[in-house]
C-alpha cells in the first residue's frame, strides 16, 4: 500500500452529525517507484565519481609534489626524520633507468633524509644504465654525506652486484641467507642464424652495403670473423676492468686480483659470498635497516619509499603504441643492437618493450 497514492474524499449528511469518510486507492503503475528510486541513485553514483574525477585532475595539475612520489612503509609516522628506501629491481635498463635517478635525486635533496637503505633485487643489465645508476649514488654519499646500508634479496648479481658496490668502503651489505650473488662479468649478447637464414635463402645473398669491414658486425647473417672477436673481446674487456675496479675499490678486504679471481661468471650463495668477502652479513630487510638506524644516530625515523602510480591513460596509451606497426618494426631493430651486459641469464637480452 505504501506504493499507491490514496486519494480521501470527506461526505457530511444535511442535519445529521455523521460525517461518512471515503478513502480511495489508485493503484500505481507497477515498476514506476522503483525506476525513480534507481534513477536518483545513478545520478548519485556520477556525481561522486565526476566530483573524485575534478578532485584528482585538480591535485594531478596543481599539486606540488611530482613523480616519484614518497610512500610510507614502516616506522614513526610522525617523525620527521626519514630513512629512504631505494628499491632496484629487475633488469637495469630504460625507462626504469631514469626512474631510479630521479629517486637518487629526492633522496639526495631532501634534508629530512638521513641515511638510504639500497634494496636490491636484479639480476643486472645494461653496462651503462648499471655505471648510471652506481655514479649517482656515489655523488649523493660525497655530497651530503648520507649513509648507505645495502639489502640483497633473492639475486643481486652482475649489474645488482655493481650497483650495490656504489654504497661505499665503510658501508655495510646485507643479504637474505637464500639471495645469490656474483656473476662478475661481461656479456654481448650475439645470435648466430646463418643456418637458419641459408634455409630461408637470406644468408649471404644480399650482404649488407658497408663502408668498413666491422660497420656490420655481430650480425647474425654472418659468421664472427677473427677480427670481430678480437674488437668485441676489447670492448667487453674494458668494461670488464672497470668492473673488477669497482668492486675493489669498494670492498677494503678485496684487491683487484682477489677481485679477478672471484670474476668467472659464477653464481655465489650468500654463505659462499659472506667466505669471498663480497658482502658483510647474512640477514634481511629489518636487520639492515636496524644497522642503518645505528649508524645515522636517530631513535624515531619514518621510513620511506618512492613510487610511480600508473594511471589508466599510461596503460592505455602504452597499449596503443606498442600495437603500431612502427614501433613493432623498432623493436625488431633495437633487438639487433649490441649491447655490453652486466647481466646473468642464460636466456636471450630482449630490449623492446
Amino acid at each position: 500500500m505504501a506504493d499507491q497514492p490514496a486519494e480521501v474524499e470527506v461526505t457530511k449528511t444535511p442535519g445529521d452529525e455523521k460525517t461518512e469518510i471515503v478513502v480511495r486507492v489508485e493503484p500505481r503503475p507497477p515498476g514506476a517507484g522503483r525506476w525513480i528510486t534507481r534513477a536518483l541513485g545513478a545520478f548519485l553514483v556520477l556525481s561522486v565519481l565526476a566530483n573524485v574525477s575534478m578532485y584528482v585532475g585538480y591535485r594531478d595539475y596543481f599539486g606540488e609534489s611530482t613523480p616519484p612520489l614518497e610512500r610510507y612503509r614502516s616506522g614513526e609516522r610522525t617523525a620527521t626524520a626519514r630513512i629512504a628506501v631505494l628499491e632496484v629491481e629487475g633488469t637495469i635498463m630504460p625507462p626504469y633507468t631514469e626512474r631510479y635517478l630521479r629517486m637518487i635525486e629526492r633522496a639526495e635533496e631532501d634534508d629530512d633524509v638521513k641515511g638510504i637503505l639500497l634494496v636490491v633485487d636484479s639480476p643486472g643489465g645494461l653496462v651503462a644504465d648499471s655505471h648510471q645508476i652506481y655514479h649517482a649514488l656515489v655523488e649523493m654519499r660525497k655530497k651530503t654525506q648520507k649513509p648507505v646500508v645495502v639489502s640483497m634479496r633473492r639475486i643481486a648479481a652482475s649489474g645488482g652486484l655493481y650497483v650495490a658496490m656504489a654504497a661505499g668502503p665503510e658501508a655495510t651489505i646485507f643479504a637474505e641467507p637464500t639471495a645469490w650473488t656474483g656473476s662478475i662479468g661481461v656479456i654481448v649478447p650475439h645470435y648466430d642464424m646463418t643456418g637458419l637464414g641459408e634455409k630461408l635463402g637470406v644468408a649471404g645473398t644480399h650482404p649488407a652495403l658497408k663502408t668498413g669491414e666491422l660497420k656490420d658486425s655481430l650480425s647474425p647473417l654472418r659468421p664472427l670473423s677473427e677480427k670481430d672477436v678480437e674488437v668485441w673481446k676489447a670492448i667487453i674487456g674494458d668494461s670488464f676492468e672497470r668492473f673488477l675496479k669497482v668492486i675493489a675499490d669498494n670492498r677494503d678486504n678485496l684487491d683487484k686480483e682477489e677481485v679477478r679471481a672471484l670474476a668467472t661468471g659464477q653464481i655465489y650463495t650468500a654463505n659462499q659470498a659472506l667466505e669471498n668477502g663480497l658482502i658483510d652479513e647474512i640477514g634481511f630487510e629489518e636487520d639492515a635497516l636496524e644497522a642503518l638506524k645505528e649508524q645515522i644516530g636517530v631513535e624515531k625515523v619514518r621510513v620511506v619509499t618512492y613510487r610511480w602510480n600508473q594511471t589508466l591513460y599510461d596503460v592505455l596509451t602504452g597499449s596503443v603504441e606498442a600495437s603500431q606497426p612502427e614501433n613493432r618494426w623498432r623493436d625488431v631493430m633495437e633487438s639487433t643492437v649490441p649491447r655490453a651486459m652486466y647481466y646473468c641469464s642464460t636466456a636471450p637480452f630482449y630490449a623492446g618493450r
